[in-house]
């Protein structure tokens, strides 16, 4: 049994995490998945050749490269508890696609974009964690349609958010509620914390977490971004600070959304 290391720069979020999942999904001989979002690094224990894996990851584009492979026993593996895994991605789910519909319901009211976009960003994580869910005996070719079609539309609602930014910098409009989106950024900001914390503590026998590895996630700095562009918005009483986080956000999103295309190749 070989176990290949493998460095990810870019898998800094507890969804794409599930993203490499999926696209590893299939591979024959693949026996465990180890992953260390805090060091960006992944183990693959495996037997057989490494190119295909090495293959798969690459094509997500999250700068994957193979450090080095290294021979274990078989008895080293342990035996992973698929219905904690079940029930813990279930969690993570709710929390993500509830605070989808309290962002974007309060971002209208509240006429900010960058609470509509960072909604976005909830739904697409939603979206990873519920493929991650239903791909459990699935069939390939089904798991990948539904990855296409939701890769899809998260690029379609990113688009129709990037023209109404757009309209918005052009047009005239009403300074955002800046109360509303420092108040429910903070919440989202502790869901996300939250949610990280969980899937973290769920793969160490430590109850606690490292303070560090909360704030490596691209989701807390998108809070963290709608948070200040609410304290901008305050200072400046502008509209601009808020289109422009939200054109970030959902810039974030179609790379998001791309991601998951990729899944359906």
């Amino acid at each position: 049994m070989l176990q290949s290391i493998y460095n990810i720069p870019e898998m800094d979020c507890p969804s794409e995490e599930n993203l490499i999942r999926m696209k590893l999904d299939g591979i024959e001989g693949i026996r465990q998945l180890k992953f260390d979002i805090e060091n960006r690094s992944l183990f693959v224990c495996h037997s057989g050749k490494n190119s295909e894996i090495t293959q798969q990851l690459e094509s997500l584009k999250l700068g994957a490269y193979l450090v080095g492979s290294e021979t274990i026993d078989d008895s080293e593996l342990p035996i992973e508890n698929t219905s904690s895994q079940t029930k813990l991605l279930w969690t993570v789910l709710l929390i993500n696609f509830g605070f989808f519909v309290i962002e974007i319901t309060t971002g209208f009211i509240s006429r900010s974009m960058g609470l509509v976009a960072d909604s976005l960003d909830m739904l697409a994580d939603a979206t990873v964690y519920g493929l991650s869910l239903w791909a459990v005996g699935a069939v390939v070719a089904r798991k990948k349609r539904v990855a296409t079609l939701s890769g899809y539309f998260q690029l379609a609602l990113a688009g129709i958010g990037l023209i109404e930014v757009i309209r918005r910098f052009v047009g005239v409009e009403e300074i955002p509620d800046f109360r509303m989106m420092i108040g429910v950024s903070v919440l989202a900001l502790i869901a996300n914390s939250v949610s990280l914390y969980l899937l973290q503590k769920s793969k160490s026998t430590e109850a606690h977490m490292k303070a560090s590895m909360i704030f490596t996630s691209n989701d807390v700095i998108i809070n963290t971004g709608v948070i200040v562009a609410g304290v901008l918005v305050l200072l400046t009483q502008s509209k601009y600070p808020d289109l422009i986080v939200g054109t970030i956000v959902f810039l974030v999103v179609v790379r998001g959304a791309i991601r998951i295309l990729k899944l359906g190749k």
